[in-house]
C-alpha cells in the first residue's frame, strides 16, 4: 500500500498494524524499517517510542485521512501527547515528511 499527498509519494510500501499485537508491537526492537517505508497504526491516538533504535515522524490523522497532527523526528525513549481527534497514526523514516504538510491536509491511501 502506498500514501501520497497531492501527487507526492510519501511512502512506497506501507504496512497496517490493526491487530492487537500488531499495534502493541509496532516498531519496537526493530533497528530500521526493512521491507517498508511507513507503518499505519489504526485505532490510535498517541504513541511511544520506547525500546526503539530509531527516530521516527509520525502523523496523526482522523479517520477521514486528514492530518490532525505531524510530529518529526522523535527520538527513541519518548512519548506524544494525546491527539484526541486522531484514529491512525503513521509513523515514517525520519525526514520523509513533506515541509508542505500541514493539519487538515488529507492523505490518500492507495491498495496498488
Amino acid at each position: 500500500m502506498k500514501v501520497k499527498f497531492d501527487e507526492y509519494s510519501i511512502c512506497e510500501e506501507m504496512k497496517v498494524a490493526n491487530s492487537f499485537f500488531s499495534r502493541l508491537i509496532g516498531l519496537m526492537f526493530k533497528k530500521e524499517m526493512k521491507g517498508y517505508d511507513g507503518l499505519l497504526i489504526k485505532r490510535c491516538n498517541s504513541i511511544h517510542t520506547f525500546f526503539m533504535m530509531f527516530n521516527i515522524d509520525a502523523i496523526f490523522m482522523n479517520k477521514d485521512n486528514e492530518v490532525i497532527r505531524i510530529y518529526k523526528s522523535i527520538k527513541p525513549w519518548r512519548m506524544t501527547r494525546i491527539v484526541w481527534k486522531a484514529t491512525q497514526v503513521l509513523e515514517l523514516r525520519p525526514g520523509t515528511t513533506p515541509e508542505n504538510l500541514k493539519k487538515g491536509d488529507v492523505l490518500t491511501i492507495c491498495t496498488s
